[in-house]
């Protein structure tokens, strides 16, 4: 059985991170890539923003 989170849109239908390109943001993070709940919460969020000319997290922590 497979325990990779699912993720809807409001309607129902699934949505697949995997699909959606990265931020450079995100490319630039150190929490880039990390599992479990730091990855749900990523993917939730540029789901959420996906269509949004411009993206913003609150919780990035850049590269050193």
């Amino acid at each position: 059985m497979d325990n990779m989170p699912t993720y809807f849109n409001d309607d129902g239908t699934p949505l697949n991170p995997d699909l959606f390109s990265k931020p450079q943001l995100c490319l630039s993070c150190k929490k880039n890539d990390l599992l479990g709940e730091e990855e749900i919460l990523c993917n939730l969020n540029r789901l959420d923003q996906r269509n949004e000319p411009e993206f913003t997290c609150y919780s990035y922590d850049p590269l050193k």
